[in-house]
């Protein structure tokens, strides 16, 4: 078998390190992480004000706390991997990969600007596959359906046959208006998310370039590989808790939206009755789940966004320049 010679990536096409990339950190992070945002969605879901309050236990709140899991498996793959696929993309189209001579390079405000707009396009690339997957998932989560990711896949199915005496259209139109429910608040919390926690990581990362790697001749030009997976992940991190604190109450509420079926009538569910809702429960509860949630996403930031650039890193072929003394 031929040895690999020095520099000659292991997977010469970008976007075939993307897709595979992307997909590498979906599934890392989904599953090292899941029971965190178990907890989350519990604490998100709306209390059943007419049912006695008791404390829960402990064994309460961790039971069952993987249900809903073989939803994000089969979705996180191609979810994470659709993302990287635009975003790398959008980012490669829109700025030079290695500094072409008497030409300017871009402006901050160019490379913010790209990076905005990759990560949002990039968040609807994903969100095409995530939706129906998080529909069944939070379900899952919260209890409902046993716990039982294909049961909770059975009822929206069942919205093909109409039921004796049910009169709200049914099809295959509603099954998949079910499966996207929340599709739009969804979009609405990951783009604002996904723009603050990846300008913020470029951000790092660009300030890492200049100061660590002297050999990039501009910022716009710092391959991804150039910057130790350990360090990408830290960055990862941080931008992600940020990230994650600043965009809760929209999480909030598309947790609401998305069990809003299951928690009472089969009427359509619109999102100022649920911003009303939670605002009836105090301004407290917007920010419901915040902990678990930031300590999620501030992981899952470090596992997600490491393990990228360490497979990254690794499908190009080269060494991380922290591996040779930088």
């Amino acid at each position: 078998m031929a040895q690999q010679s020095e520099g000659e990536p292991l997977v010469s096409s970008l976007w075939t390190r993307s897709l595979i990339s992307g997909a590498i950190a979906g599934l890392t992070v989904d599953c090292s992480l899941y029971p965190l945002d178990t907890i989350k969605t519990r604490l998100q879901k709306a209390r059943d004000h007419t049912a006695p309050q008791t404390r829960v236990s402990l064994r309460q709140t961790f039971r069952g706390i993987y249900a809903g899991l073989p939803s994000v498996l089969f979705g996180s793959a191609p979810s994470a991997a659709s993302f990287f696929i635009v975003y790398d993309g959008v980012k490669r189209s829109l700025l030079p990969q290695t500094p072409i001579a008497n030409q300017s390079q871009p402006s901050r405000t160019h490379i913010i600007l790209t990076h905005s707009l990759a990560s949002s396009l990039g968040e609807i690339a994903a969100c095409a596959v995530r939706v129906p997957t998080e529909v069944i998932k939070q379900r899952a989560q919260a209890g409902l359906f046993g716990g039982s990711s294909l049961a909770a896949l059975k009822d929206i199915l069942a919205l093909r046959h109409a039921s004796p005496g049910q009169t709200h259209p049914h099809g295959y139109t509603q099954v998949l208006r079910e499966l996207y429910r929340g599709a739009g608040i969804t979009i609405a919390r990951e783009i604002p998310f996904t723009v603050l926690q990846f300008t913020m990581w470029e951000s790092m990362k660009e300030a890492y370039g200049k100061r660590y790697l002297r050999g990039a001749e501009s910022a716009a030009s710092i391959v991804e590989t150039q910057i130790p997976a350990s360090t990408s992940a830290m960055f990862g991190s941080v931008a992600g808790a940020i990230a994650a604190g600043l965009t809760t109450p929209l999480d909030v509420i598309k947790t609401r939206v998305m069990l809003a079926r299951r928690e009472g009538s089969e009427a359509p569910v619109r999102v100022r009755e649920i911003v009303r809702g939670i605002a009836r429960e105090g301004p407290g509860a917007f920010w419901r789940g915040i902990t678990p949630r930031v300590t999620w996403i501030g992981i899952g930031g470090a596992v997600f966004l490491g393990s990228y650039q360490k497979a990254s890193n690794t499908l190009e072929g080269r060494r991380e320049r922290a591996e040779k003394g930088v």
